[in-house]
């Protein structure tokens, strides 16, 4: 039977800070609109901020449904799955919102992630969500599965882009600046980090 938290705390924090991956879903308010569902690795780039509030990097990718979903309604489901040890399925379903470069929060929320260097992953937003409902579930039927390690592709491909070069990137790809369905999705040009107290770019 599942359980319902009032917080993220004690062995339920516990387990979703030992997880190396997670799931994030997210869905436009079209009823035809596109349902994106996606795998989030790399060790470091998850964190807990507090009792009601978790965090992960954006990093660069080929397209950006889930930014573009939070700026339209901001409705997204996390996910993480016991691959080892005991059975175990939690979601936190709640409000997310995607902080910028340019926004003055970001760089103090980049201080909760401090094993791991996001300038080479090509980072482009820091994910904040604020649980409305958090669960678990039985999970008997996720299999066993070894976590062997990170790879290091991302990294790799990413580390040797600079800030002009990044949003070059970006700009050529088709569904970075809009979604799938034509939502607004990451703001470009890619704006430089904003030091604390900057106001962010309209």
């Amino acid at each position: 039977m599942g359980k319902t938290y009032e917080r993220i705390d004690g062995r339920l924090r516990d387990f979703i800070e030992s997880q190396s991956i997670f799931f994030t879903a997210t869905a436009p308010l079209s009823g035809d609109g596109t349902v994106n569902l996606s795998p989030k690795g790399l060790v470091g780039s998850f964190a807990v901020l507090d009792e009601q509030t978790v965090a992960y990097l954006d990093f660069a990718g080929s397209n950006a449904e889930t930014v573009s979903h939070l700026r339209e309604n901001g409705r997204i489901t996390l996910m993480w799955c016991a691959f080892q040890g005991p059975p175990n399925i939690v979601r936190i379903h709640g409000h997310g919102e995607p902080v910028f470069r340019d926004d003055p929060r970001f760089e103090d929320l980049l201080t909760h992630f401090p094993d791991i260097d996001p300038t080479s992953h090509g980072l482009r937003a820091v994910i904040v969500v604020t649980a409305n409902l958090v669960r678990d579930t039985c999970g008997y039927a996720v299999p066993f599965m070894a976590y062997e390690g990170d790879r290091d592709l991302h990294r790799k491909r990413f580390e040797r882009e600079d800030d002009d070069s990044l949003g070059r990137y970006f700009e050529k790809k088709e569904h970075i600046a809009t979604s799938l369905d034509g939502l607004p999705g990451l703001p470009l040009p890619l704006p430089p980090p904003s030091l604390q107290g900057d106001t962010p770019t309209p």
